[in-house]
């Protein structure tokens, strides 16, 4: 009779998730037109929906052993809200600091393991910012990175090496690092 060894299992590989600019709880931006006329965030009919779409957009994808990094604009007015809804989104969650970020609630509070202004994934040759940095800021190494922000919402990045990963443009999903 022989004996049939159990399967080892396989470590599951930590994912590295990316967005920016949920502007949460937010309303005004609900108003926000383009240079075209129309709504940024059509279709949503208060700053809750909107709130819950970021959510299932998030939580559709990130698993609770995986890292997200937002790429700033997190919250506007309703910080209790805030406080409240974000145990809500699933991983580990770093923040790189927007404009409109309050550093000093954002930093406390546990909502971030880690936050900071900027970050450089050397390995996949990506440089995560809020605003698009110029492109003599992109070298690492002799190489240039990709540069993936947000801050310009639903408009398109600047040409060359720079990828916008705002809401608007994301479908209100994060993207894999690998994927970018």
């Amino acid at each position: 009779m022989s004996e049939t060894a159990a399967p080892a299992l396989l470590p599951t590989r930590k994912r590295i998730w990316l967005l920016s600019d949920p502007h949460l709880n937010h309303a005004n931006i609900l108003t926000f037109r383009g240079n075209d006329g129309a709504l940024i965030r059509p279709g949503f009919a208060n700053v809750q929906e909107m709130n819950e779409r970021i959510l299932e957009g998030w939580n559709k994808h990130v698993r609770h052993g995986d890292i997200g990094y937002w790429l700033g604009d997190m919250v506007m007015g309703d910080l209790p809200g805030f406080a409240k809804l974000w145990p809500k989104f699933n991983g580990s969650k770093r923040l790189v600091f927007g404009n409109h970020d309050d550093p000093l609630f954002l930093s406390s509070g546990g909502f971030f393991k880690k936050t900071g202004v900027e970050r450089k994934f050397g390995e996949y040759g990506i440089f995560l910012t809020h605003r698009p940095v110029h492109e003599s800021g992109l070298e690492l190494n002799g190489q240039v990175m990709l540069n993936v922000h947000g801050h310009i919402h639903e408009k398109p990045s600047p040409p060359g090496p720079f990828r916008n990963v705002s809401v608007e443009v994301m479908n209100y999903e994060p993207i894999e690092i690998e994927g970018v």
